[in-house]
């Protein structure tokens, strides 16, 4: 009997240190069950300490890799990282619309590096609210990006600063809504999800370790995969979310490198 794999495509940068980016997300596919397809839109220089250059590719780049592949292969589910730029950002959304079987999109908004090295300008932003977020099933910004997104001066803190973010971001077109909530004070990680106009709440303890490289990278990627196998998207941010914690406590005894090393995405295959 003939089996077909879940498939997913990864659109993103890559990061040849394999903590974050297409390395993480094809990892993260792999350790789920899933088929990793990927376009790369830009190729980073970057390690455990940072990221020191990033060169975006042109369109036709992005345009030629995606083509090729979706002529071939059915796609199950689309994750979308690292963009690029105002052109790539258009590019990618035509080539969404595109796609047979409205597969789910997970839109992971990286607007930088934890490092603090900017990544899009506010146009671009602009740009990626218009055209990318109408064809999510999901967006996952981190704490910092939510602010950015929703208009808001100041970082939100607390339930009710959490949850007015995430209706500002779903307002301006994003049809469900994951406020990651890693980069907040306490000893839990507590995430916001807005989905179907209500609010969901998924709280685990904060992993002791300086291992956190790529950690929103996998989120977003364990998402896809879960939603690709048939998950709703409750689901499988629940999924997901169980994924990088043991994902997180596995990678907290390995060193690697000088700064903040991976997840460690495939314990549960060594």
């Amino acid at each position: 009997m003939v089996q077909t794999y879940s498939t997913v495509l990864t659109i993103a940068g890559s990061d040849g240190s394999g903590g974050a980016g297409i390395q993480a997300d094809l990892k993260t596919f792999a350790a789920l069950g899933c088929y990793g397809l990927s376009v790369i839109t830009a190729i980073t220089s970057q390690n455990t300490m940072g990221v020191e250059e990033i060169m975006v590719l042109d369109p036709h780049s992005i345009v030629s890799q995606f083509g090729v592949i979706a002529a071939d292969i059915a796609i199950d589910a689309v994750k979308i990282g690292m963009t690029g730029s105002e052109e790539s950002i258009i590019t990618i959304a035509s080539l969404i619309r595109e796609l047979p079987g409205n597969p789910p999109v997970i839109l992971d908004t990286i607007l930088g590096s934890s490092g603090g090295k900017t990544f899009l300008t506010d146009k671009a932003i602009t740009v990626m609210r218009e055209e990318l977020f109408p064809l999510t099933a999901l967006v996952t910004p981190n704490l910092t990006e939510a602010a950015v997104l929703a208009g808001l001066e100041n970082i939100p803190g607390t339930i009710e600063e959490i949850e007015e973010a995430a209706a500002l971001i779903s307002v301006s077109g994003a049809s469900s809504v994951l406020v990651k909530g890693g980069h907040g004070t306490g000893t839990h990680c507590s995430d916001c999800l807005l989905w179907n106009g209500s609010f969901s709440w998924y709280s685990s303890e904060k992993i002791d370790t300086s291992n956190t490289h790529g950690t929103g990278c996998t989120l977003s990627s364990a998402i896809a995969a879960h939603m690709a196998k048939g998950s709703d998207c409750p689901q499988a941010v629940k999924q997901a979310k169980e994924y990088v914690t043991d994902a997180l406590k596995a990678g907290a005894a390995y060193r690697l490198g000088h700064g903040n090393g991976p997840l460690h995405h495939l314990f549960r295959l060594w």
